[in-house]
C-alpha cells in the first residue's frame, strides 16, 4: 500500500462571505443590527440594547425613538433559543418606561409573552417575561387582556420556580391583576392559594409581602375566604404573627387576618384557637404604632356585624380599646376611637366603655391638633351617645358640650356632622340642652346649613330640630337668620336633607312668630308642591303645612277655606280671599300699601286697641314659670366654675315682654271699636246663657241685626252690599275693611263675624267658605240624654242660619242647609 496524499485544504467558494468581526459604538447601528438574519448577531445586538437600556430611562426613550422596540417584540418569539432569551431581557429593560409600554400595548405583544411561560422555556426568559407582564399589568386594558389570555394559570405555576426573581416578578403581576374581581375568582378556582400560602416562609421579605398583599385582596371575597381557611391560611398567617422576625410582614398580615375574620365562622374558629387572643395582643402590647393601628384597624372590620361585635364583647376588647387612647400616636388615637364608634353599636358595649372612664379621655381628643384624630373622636362620641342618655351625660360632665360647639364652628365637613351629632343626641335631656344653647350654638348651626355635604346637612338640620324643641331655642334660630336657609333646603332633591328640613321647620313653626316668617319665605307654596307629589311628600311636610297654617290663620282659610272649632281667630285676622293652592297668599303689608282697587275687600279683626293695658304689660313682663324651672334644673347640673353666662343672658330676655305675631299685624290694622262692642255685648248677652243651643241661637240673633238684620231670598237683590263695602274702602282709603264696621253683610262677612265672636266667648263653632261668596257656620250638638246608662250620644253638625231665619239650626245634609250653602 502506497502512502495517503497530504489532502489539500479546500478552496473557498465563490459564493461564500468571509466571517466579519464588527465594533460599534452607537444604539442606532445595533437597532440596525435587530434585523440581521443571523442568530448570532441577534444575539449580540439584543445584548448590547440591554445593557444600554438599563443604564437609565432616557437610553430607554432614545432606542424606543430609534425603533427598536417594535423588532425586540417579534424577536422574544424567535426560534433560536438564545437570540429569545437575549431579546426578553432587553424588552424587560425597556418595559420600565410608561411610553414603551403604551407601545408594547398597541402591538399586541402580550399574547407572545404568555406563550414564553410554559415550562420548558429557559428560566431566563421567564424571569423577564414574567417582569414584562407585571409592568403591563398596571395598565386596566392590559390587565383585562393578560386575564382573557389565561395567563393567571402559568402564572400560579411558576410561582414553584426555584428562581426567586421569576417567583417574585410573578407575584407581583399576579397582585396586580387581582385588583380586580374576575381574577381574584380565578385564583382560588385555579388552587393558587396552596402556591401562594406557600411562598409566605421565602427568605425574601419583598416576596413574602407581595404575597400577603395579593392575599389581602383575594381574601375580600366570601368563597376566597372559605377556601383560604380550608387551606390553613390562617394558622400560617397566626405563625407569621407571632414571630418577631417577621416585624416588617405584621401590618400587611393583620389586613388579611381582619378580612378572614369578617365571617363569624371563621371568628369562631379563630376564636377556638387562641387566634383572636393573639390579635388582641397586638393592640395591648406596645409595638411600632403602625403594627397597633393596623391591629385596630383590623378589629373594626371585624366589628362591622352584630354577631362578631358580641364575640368581641365577650373577649372584653373594650378594655383592650380602653389602654390605646393613652397611647402618644395620633394614628393609633384615631383608629382606636373608629373601634369605639363601631363596637358602641353593640349596646351592652356602650354601657362598657362608660364604666371602664373612656368618655372622658374621648372628650379630651376633641382638642387634638390632628383633624383625623378630631373627627374621629366625634364620631366615637356619636355612636357612644346614639340612643343612651347615661353616655350623654357623662359627655356632658366631661365638658363636651363647648369642645362639641367648637367643633362644629370651627371643624371640617366630617367633624361638624359628627359633633352635631352627638350635640342632638344630647339635647334629648332638657337641662343638657338649655346649656348647649347657653353656648351659642343656634347661631354656630346657621353656617353649616348652606353647606353641600348631605350627611353633613342631615345631621346639622337634626341637631336644629332637637335644640328647637325650646321656645327659647327657636327664637335664637330665628334670630340667628336660619329660617331661610331651612326653607331653601325644601328644594333639595336628596330625600334626607329634604325630609329633615320638613321636620325642623315643623318644631321651628310651633311659634306664630316663625310661622308668619316662614310664610313670608314662601315655604307655605313650597310644602304645597312637596305635598302634591306622591315621590317628595313625607310625613314631616304634612306636619309642618298644617303647623303653618294653624298658626297663620288667615292663610290657612284663604287657602283651605275651613277653619275648625279649634282654630281661634285672633286679633290681626285678616280674609284676603281665596288663595289657590301653591299661591302665595297675600301679606298683610302688602295689602295694606295697596291703593284703592275694584277687587273684594279684606276683612280684618282688630277688636283690641293697639296699645297694651297697664294689666296687659304686667302679664307680658311675668317670665313663663316652665322656662324658670328648666333654667334653674341646667343650672344645678353646671360647676360653680362654669356658670353659663349666655343662659343668664337669655333668661333675662326671656322675662322681657314678648310681641306676638298677631300683635304685629294689629299694628297694621285700625282699631275696630264697633267689634269691640259686639264682642262686649255678646260677652254680656250670650254667656250666661245656660242651654248650647241658646247660645248659639241668640248669637246668630246678634250677628244678622249687626250685619243688616234677616233677608228673605227677594230681599238680597236689593240688598246693595257691594255698594256699600265699596263706600267703606273709600272711607277707610283703603282695601283692608274692620269687620266691626260693615252693615250690610252677606253670607262671607256675617259667617267670619259669628265665628269671630264665637271664639271670643268660647262657644265651639267651625267656618267653611264655599263658592260664589258663600260662607257658613257649623257647630256640634249633642242631641237629647243618652238612651242606655254609660253611654254618650253622638253630637251631629249643624249649620248656623245667618240670613233668612237668624238662629235657625239646620242639620248638616238637610236640603235646608244645602239650599243655604249653594246657590
Amino acid at each position: 500500500m502506497g502512502k495517503k496524499a497530504k489532502k489539500e485544504p479546500e478552496t473557498p467558494t465563490k459564493d461564500e462571505f468571509d466571517p466579519l468581526s464588527i465594533e460599534s459604538r452607537r444604539a442606532d447601528t445595533a437597532v440596525l443590527m435587530l434585523s440581521s438574519p443571523e442568530e448570532g448577531v441577534l444575539a449580540k445586538a439584543c445584548e448590547a440594547i440591554r445593557k444600554f437600556a438599563e443604564k437609565g430611562d432616557e437610553n430607554r426613550i432614545t432606542l424606543m425613538g430609534l425603533g427598536a422596540v417594535e423588532p425586540l417584540s417579534h424577536l422574544i418569539s424567535h426560534d433560536d433559543k438564545s437570540v429569545r432569551k437575549n431579546a426578553f431581557m432587553a424588552l424587560g429593560i425597556m418595559a420600565h418606561n410608561g411610553d414603551v409600554k403604551k407601545m408594547l400595548k398597541k402591538l399586541d405583544v402580550i399574547p407572545s409573552i404568555i406563550a414564553r411561560l410554559s415550562p420548558e422555556e429557559d428560566v431566563v426568559i421567564h424571569e423577564f417575561a414574567t417582569q414584562c407582564l407585571a409592568s403591563l399589568a398596571l395598565d386596566f386594558a392590559c390587565k383585562v387582556q393578560i386575564f382573557d389570555s389565561e395567563a393567571l394559570g402559568p402564572l400560579i405555576h411558576l410561582l414553584s420556580s426555584s428562581d426567586p426573581d421569576v417567583v417574585k416578578n410573578s407575584v407581583e403581576c399576579i397582585y396586580n391583576l387581582v385588583q380586580d374581581l374576575p381574577s381574584r375568582v380565578a385564583v382560588r378556582e385555579l388552587n393558587g392559594i396552596p402556591q401562594l400560602l406557600g411562598q409566605l416562609h421565602s427568605e425574601f421579605p419583598v416576596i413574602q409581602e407581595l404575597t400577603l398583599r395579593t392575599l389581602g385582596h383575594i381574601t375580600t371575597d366570601k368563597e376566597t375566604r372559605l377556601a383560604f381557611r380550608e387551606e390553613q391560611g390562617l394558622e400560617k398567617l397566626l405563625e407569621v404573627l407571632t414571630k418577631k422576625e417577621y416585624n416588617d410582614l405584621h401590618v400587611e398580615a393583620l389586613q388579611v387576618v381582619s378580612n378572614c375574620l369578617e365571617d363569624v365562622d371563621t371568628l369562631q374558629y379563630v376564636r377556638e384557637r387562641a387566634g383572636l387572643q393573639t390579635l388582641l395582643t397586638f393592640v395591648t402590647t406596645p409595638t411600632l404604632p403602625e403594627v397597633q393601628s393596623n391591629a385596630v384597624k383590623a378589629i373594626t372590620k371585624v366589628a362591622q356585624s352584630y354577631e362578631n361585635r358580641k364575640i368581641l364583647h365577650e373577649q372584653d376588647v373594650e378594655k383592650s380599646l380602653m389602654a390605646l387612647l393613652a397611647v402618644e400616636n395620633n394614628r393609633v388615637r384615631s383608629a382606636t376611637c373608629q373601634a369605639v364608634a363601631v363596637m358602641s353599636k353593640h349596646l351592652a358595649s356602650k354601657d362598657t366603655f362608660r364604666h371602664l372612664g373612656s368618655i372622658k379621655p374621648i372628650v379630651q381628643l376633641l382638642s387634638s391638633e390632628s383633624t383625623e384624630v378630631r373627627e374621629s373622636a366625634a364620631h366615637a362620641l356619636s355612636s357612644l351617645t346614639s340612643g343612651n342618655q347615661l353616655n350623654a351625660q357623662a359627655v356632658f360632665e366631661a365638658e363636651g358640650d363647648e369642645a362639641l360647639v367648637q367643633q362644629v364652628q370651627d371643624g371640617g365637613a366630617r367633624e361638624v356632622a359628627y359633633a352635631a351629632s352627638v350635640l342632638t343626641n344630647m339635647a334629648a335631656q332638657e337641662a343638657l340642652r338649655r346649656n348647649i344653647l347657653s353656648q351659642g350654638v343656634m347661631q354656630t348651626l346657621v353656617g353649616p346649613l348652606q353647606f353641600k355635604d348631605t350627611h353633613l346637612l342631615v345631621s346639622i338640620i337634626q341637631a336644629v330640630a332637637t335644640l328647637a324643641s325650646d321656645a327659647e331655642g327657636r327664637t335664637e334660630f330665628r334670630t340667628a337668620g336660619g329660617l331661610p336657609h331651612l326653607v331653601k333646603l325644601l328644594h333639595s332633591y336628596n330625600t334626607e336633607v329634604r325630609r329633615n328640613a320638613c321636620w325642623a321647620l315643623s318644631v321651628c313653626a310651633n311659634d306664630e312668630s316663625a310661622a308668619s316668617e316662614l310664610s313670608k319665605l314662601g315655604a307655605l307654596e313650597v310644602l304645597q308642591e312637596i305635598n302634591s307629589s306622591t315621590n317628595r311628600r313625607n310625613r314631616f311636610s304634612d306636619i309642618t303645612l298644617q303647623r303653618l297654617l294653624d298658626n297663620n290663620l288667615s292663610a290657612k282659610y284663604s287657602l283651605t277655606g275651613h277653619l275648625s272649632a279649634t282654630d281661634v281667630i285672633a286679633d290681626g285676622f285678616y280674609d284676603p280671599g281665596q288663595t289657590r293652592a301653591g299661591q302665595k297668599v297675600p301679606d298683610l303689608v302688602d295689602l295694606s300699601n295697596q291703593v284703592i282697587s275694584q277687587r273684594r275687600p279684606v276683612i280684618a279683626v282688630n277688636g283690641k286697641p293697639q296699645d297694651l293695658s297697664i294689666h296687659g304689660l304686667a302679664e307680658a313682663r311675668q317670665p313663663d314659670s316652665a322656662s324658670e324651672s328648666r333654667g334653674a334644673s341646667a343650672q344645678s347640673n353646671r360647676s360653680n366654675s362654669r356658670a353659663p353666662s349666655k343662659a343668664k343672658q337669655r333668661d333675662e330676655d326671656v322675662s322681657k315682654p314678648q310681641q306676638r305675631h298677631g300683635d304685629e299685624r294689629q299694628g297694621l290694622l285700625p282699631w275696630d271699636s264697633q267689634l269691640c262692642s259686639l264682642i262686649t255685648e255678646a260677652t254680656k248677652s250670650i254667656l250666661p246663657l245656660e242651654e248650647e243651643r241658646d247660645q248659639l241661637r241668640a248669637l246668630a240673633v246678634l250677628v244678622s241685626n249687626a250685619m243688616g238684620g234677616a233677608l228673605s231670598a227677594e230681599q238680597q237683590h236689593d240688598f246693595l252690599w257691594e255698594l256699600h263695602l265699596s263706600e267703606l274702602k273709600h272711607e277707610e282709603q283703603s282695601n283692608i275693611i274692620p269687620i266691626g264696621k260693615i252693615k250690610k253683610g252677606t253670607y262671607i262677612h256675617r259667617a267670619l263675624l259669628y265665628k269671630v265672636l264665637a271664639d271670643r266667648i268660647g262657644v265651639g263653632c267651625s267656618l267653611v267658605r264655599g263658592d260664589y261668596n258663600r260662607a257658613w257656620n257649623e257647630v256640634l250638638i249633642t242631641e237629647g240624654p243618652p238612651k242606655t246608662p254609660g253611654c254618650y250620644c253622638q253630637p251631629c253638625v249643624y249649620v248656623v242660619d245667618l240670613i233668612h231665619s237668624p238662629g235657625e239650626l239646620m242639620k248638616s245634609n238637610s236640603p235646608a242647609a244645602i239650599k243655604y250653602q249653594r246657590i
